[in-house]
């Protein structure tokens, strides 16, 4: 009886029944009461609901067997857009993309975000209109936001909490902030779990455990475990970079202790090593435009600095058992030599078991993944099976 149980046809709402077409693949009325076990008339409706509410729309025709061939219905990631933010210590980057993630209009600009919630956010608002207006888009279209903060975030408030290279911010109503000069829902999450979510969603969807690694201004990691983004209980996790380097120079970090991670590896750490070679480098980008050139002194310090966040790495390793690091980020960009150090150090002190089929790489879609995931956050609060099911009654 149990076997008969687990493997009958589910009853489905309208909202479920969306997500077995978010994949795209055109199907018949007949395929979906196959899966659902409900009947045509059921699923006739349903369908009709979805088709007006322009989530879904006619694919064609499925092939006959005889008579009519009948109407097939997919996904249309086309029938409303989000706007996708990532905000940096110094750098902004923005998106209007469809349902499924497709960029229409992007762009990007230098901000300094130590300026406050107020302009920074102002001119969020102004760049998404023009974005909006250049993917030809009126604002009606727009369903909900997704935006990016380089520090901690409470995610069921959307607030930062005490974020250490943000003055200003703590405690700021960015969804309230936006929200009412956007009218629809702001989502805001740590820009590293977003990070995580884009690579996740665009390079490694088949991958269940990975864990993302942001080495810039700061040193974040996003975690995602058994297919889905883990925020941990106050939206925290994966804060890697206010971990104390096991055997690390005792550093003064901005936190407030000593001998952090982020201290020790971080772009401005390294450059603070250099100045003291008499090299001239004020932040993350000086030291990768040293490496490229060839800098011995510098190429030599970033792979230190992979050295010491494999230390830290390989106790995230021994307690989540990832499949796959990848690290990201702008000191990331300064190629092989960062990599170098943290593989390194993580083979070398996790456990063979865990280290069996782990790959360490560099992020494939780069200064992009803060956007593709804020995107991927933004319209799963409009897709998800809830969230349909609340718009078609």
């Amino acid at each position: 009886m149990d076997e008969l149980v687990k493997f009958a046809p589910r009853p489905t709402g309208a909202g479920e029944m969306f997500q077995l077409l978010r994949d795209g693949q055109p199907r018949t009325r007949s395929d979906l009461a196959t899966v659902t076990g409900q009947s045509r008339s059921t699923i006739a409706a349903r369908v009709d609901l979805l088709l007006a509410s322009g989530y879904i729309a006619p694919a064609g025709e499925a092939s006959s067997t005889g008579g009519r061939p009948p109407a097939t219905f997919a996904f249309n990631p086309a029938a409303r857009v989000v706007l996708a933010v990532d905000l940096g210590a110094t750098h902004s980057r923005l998106a209007v993309t469809d349902l499924a993630g497709r960029v229409l209009a992007e762009h990007g600009e230098p901000i300094a975000i130590g300026e406050g919630p107020d302009p920074v956010l102002e001119r969020v608002v102004e760049l998404g209109h023009r974005l909006l207006a250049a993917s030809g888009r009126p604002l009606d279209d727009l369903v909900s936001v997704g935006v990016g903060l380089p520090g901690p975030v409470e995610h069921s408030t959307g607030r930062p909490i005490n974020p250490p290279i943000m003055p200003g911010w703590d405690d700021a109503d960015v969804p309230g902030l936006l929200g009412r000069r956007l009218h629809v829902p702001v989502l805001v999450d740590n820009d590293v779990n977003l990070m995580a979510l884009g690579e996740h969603a665009t390079q490694w969807s088949t991958v269940d455990d990975l864990l993302f690694v942001k080495v810039a201004t700061g040193i974040g990691a996003g975690i995602i475990s058994d297919g889905a983004l883990r925020r941990g209980a106050q939206g925290a996790a994966g804060d890697i970079g206010h971990v104390a380097v096991p055997g690390g120079p005792e550093l003064p970090c901005r936190c407030g202790n000593t001998g952090c991670l982020e201290a020790v590896a971080s772009g401005p750490a390294i450059a603070a090593a250099l100045r003291t070679l008499d090299v001239s480098a004020d932040a993350s980008g000086d030291v990768v435009a040293l490496v490229r050139a060839g800098d011995l002194a510098a190429s030599r310090l970033v792979r230190e600095a992979g050295r010491h966040i494999g230390e830290v790495l390989a106790a995230c390793v021994s307690v989540l058992n990832p499949s796959v690091i990848v690290i990201g980020g702008h000191v990331a960009e300064s190629g092989e030599h960062l990599i170098a150090g943290i593989r390194e150090v993580v083979y070398r002190r996790s456990l063979p078991l865990a280290t069996q089929h782990l790959r360490i790489v560099a992020s494939r879609t780069g200064a992009a993944a803060g956007v593709r995931g804020a995107s991927a956050m933004a319209a799963e609060h409009v897709l998800s099976a809830a969230a349909i099911d609340a718009l078609i009654t």
